[in-house]
């Protein structure tokens, strides 16, 4: 039989809010399951190849306006005073092409040397700065004999921000491949496959607590070591772990 009070029945009251305590807890509880989630070496894997991805857009783009820009100033250092239209005046065109098609083709292949760490030989390197010094020459020679300066700024610098670009672009897809490597000796057995609890559910922060707080007994020091003993949590995770449960404990002393 169903008791009223105050004309309401007691199965119709709304539930009672939870306590402070307890929305702690389970914020607590969902910021450590999205944290496991943010270390696992697989989703930081995908984050670094979008990473990747943006760096070869971007540089690839501004090499290939770079030498979009000098394509014309090697052109004009090629046809020299030839008549605009005739053969050797178009025949200019072919020059920084020649030059610039080797240079891309090395630049991709160390694309994806870079990416599996695989050290290409000297004369790779060698191309490359011929290419590049070859562009550099063609664009400034002008500039250098009528003696303008500002020439020589001008046309120098699409030409050395290419030469930069086409070294440091390799340095970066490098690193962001020891990045990605990095990512899989920062989690506790990252193959193993996910904790979960004896219903099947994925381990949380709460679940962990419970345990330790079960085999806590008042000779025993919290630390971090005892509370991977005692639930076999992650490196990481037993700090946190520590923290709340020796915060228990002091507020159940007071």
């Amino acid at each position: 039989m169903i008791r009223l009070k105050d004309g309401v029945a007691a199965s119709e009251r709304p539930p009672a809010p939870p306590s402070r305590a307890q929305q702690l807890a389970r914020e607590a509880a969902q910021a450590a399951e999205v944290r496991a989630y943010q270390t696992h070496p697989d989703v930081i894997a995908l984050q670094v190849e979008r990473v990747r991805a943006e760096v070869d857009r971007l540089c690839w783009t501004g090499i290939a306006l770079g030498l979009a820009f000098t394509m014309a100033n090697v052109q004009h250092f090629a046809a020299a005073d030839s008549p605009a239209w005739s053969l050797p005046w178009l025949m200019a065109w072919l020059l920084d092409p020649t030059v610039s098609l080797v240079l891309l083709a090395i630049l991709r292949a160390e694309q994806v040397t870079a990416r599996y760490r695989v050290r290409t030989g000297p004369w790779v390197r060698c191309a490359k700065w011929l290419t590049l010094a070859a562009t550099y020459v063609m664009n400034t020679w002008s500039s250098y004999a009528a003696g303008s300066l500002a020439g020589v700024v001008l046309h120098s610098v699409p030409p050395l921000v290419v030469f930069a670009a086409a070294e440091a672009v390799t340095d970066l897809r490098d690193k962001l491949t020891e990045a990605a490597n990095v990512a899989f000796t920062i989690v506790h057995e990252p193959e193993a496959p996910p904790p979960t609890t004896k219903s099947g559910r994925r381990k949380l922060f709460g679940d962990y607590l419970a345990e330790a707080r079960a085999a806590w007994t008042p000779e025993v020091t919290i630390t971090p070591a005892w509370i991977r003993q005692v639930t076999n949590c992650s490196r990481g995770l037993s700090p946190r772990l520590a923290a709340a449960l020796a915060a228990e404990r002091e507020e159940a002393r007071s």
